[in-house]
């Protein structure tokens, strides 16, 4: 009985290992997960730095300069600042936003610039 239990936990391990993305746990990585980090950095800019993490590599953005006009009013000067982790195949794995401001149409700046179409 204990062999069946330590080999069913070790194929566990093994099948959890071989997907390529998460699930998305918000809008910009439904968007992004699974795409060329290449495509993300050629439409926001590339990223200002990066470290390798075993298979995984972290890139470290920001990008979406822009001054923009709120529901209330006012303008403010906006950007956004994510960390993405890519696999070995340079496809995006995650986004974590670091730094966000509101948007022009709610609360965040990153989800309107990183999921527009």
């Amino acid at each position: 009985m204990n062999t069946r239990l330590i080999a069913l936990a070790a194929m566990a391990g093994l099948v959890s290992g071989c997907t390529t993305t998460g699930p998305a746990s918000n809008p910009i990585e439904m968007r992004w997960n699974g795409k060329s980090a290449g495509a993300f950095f050629a439409r926001y800019a590339p990223p200002y730095s990066d470290s390798r993490t075993g298979s995984e590599t972290v890139y470290n953005w920001r990008g979406g300069f822009n001054r923009i006009k709120t529901k209330d009013g006012r303008t403010l000067n906006v950007s956004c600042a994510a960390q993405l982790v890519t696999g070995e195949d340079y496809r995006i794995r995650s986004i974590r936003i670091v730094a966000d401001r509101p948007g022009a149409n709610g609360p965040s700046y990153c989800e309107e610039l990183l999921t527009a179409r």
